[in-house]
């Protein structure tokens, strides 16, 4: 559908929204604007939850949102190569999306059509072709989040599959990128697995000495604490300091699904 679009459309700028995004009236305007640069290729708006109060969930979704556009994609941004410019609010320069749509329609994973993670395969391609990708903070969008466990876990398995795919297919690119890009890389995949064996590692402790592993739980903890202070005086809100949460999330659910994700990729 989306190369049907791009083919058939006329103007410079393609502008590609989620059906159950709502955009704020000067978002548009917003992104045309950082796309005046003939170097940038495209560029995203940053995302909230419009379902925010809904849930418990729906409320961790969008502080994972604010942390996801306004820490990880602004820093990207500072470098001029967001890698994920995310599906529900981007802007594509039409120029250059016609020249990849090839390698985009064809994309393969050991030989086999892979259609899911468009967004972050899109944006890989543009800084393969040498273009920059942007973040706008003040382009914002409104995006219905999922509202329980098990949508949740679907979104994330899709999303692991795609990052996992595509770090791959972004590692010929980080060389000719700032080398914060390939720190990033790096830390987003190694942090990950340093805390699967921090937990794997106390599970063992617990089940061959009946010890609780008190330095594992410290240390983690107060990292915890570290980054939702962190954010709280960032977003000037004090219920990032409720993101705590999220680390019990991500040890005994994401954490898992991300394993099986990468022995899934295919």
């Amino acid at each position: 559908a989306q190369i049907a679009a791009i083919t058939l459309s006329s103007g410079d700028l393609i502008l590609n929204v989620d059906s159950d995004t709502t955009l704020a009236p000067d978002v548009v305007s917003k992104l045309a604007h950082k796309m005046r640069d003939p170097a940038v290729g495209a560029a995203m708006g940053q995302l909230k939850a419009s379902n925010q109060k809904d849930t418990w969930l729906t409320r961790l979704i969008d502080m994972e949102y604010w942390l996801a556009c306004n820490e990880e994609r602004a820093a990207q941004a500072r470098f001029g190569a967001v890698m994920c410019c995310c599906g529900p609010c981007a802007m594509y320069r039409r120029s250059a999306m016609l020249s990849l749509l090839d390698q985009y329609e064809t994309q393969l994973y050991r030989g086999k059509p892979s259609d899911f993670g468009e967004d972050r395969h899109l944006t890989i391609l543009m800084l393969s072709a040498g273009f920059r990708t942007e973040y706008v903070p003040s382009a914002i969008a409104a995006t219905v989040v999922p509202d329980t466990i098990g949508i949740y876990l679907r979104q994330q398995l899709r999303w692991a599959r795609s990052t996992f795919r595509d770090t791959l297919l972004a590692l010929p690119v980080l060389p000719g990128l700032d080398r914060y890009l390939t720190l990033d890389a790096i830390g987003q995949n190694v942090g990950l697995l340093l805390l699967a064996l921090s937990v794997l590692t106390g599970i063992g402790q617990f089940a061959l000495t009946a010890t609780l592993p008190w330095w594992t739980i410290l240390v983690i903890g107060s990292m915890t604490l570290v980054r939702c202070s962190v954010a709280a005086y960032r977003a000037r809100e004090l219920r990032f300091l409720g993101f705590a949460l999220h680390t019990l999330v991500n040890i005994f659910l994401l954490i898992p699904l991300k394993a099986y994700a990468l022995c899934t990729l295919s």
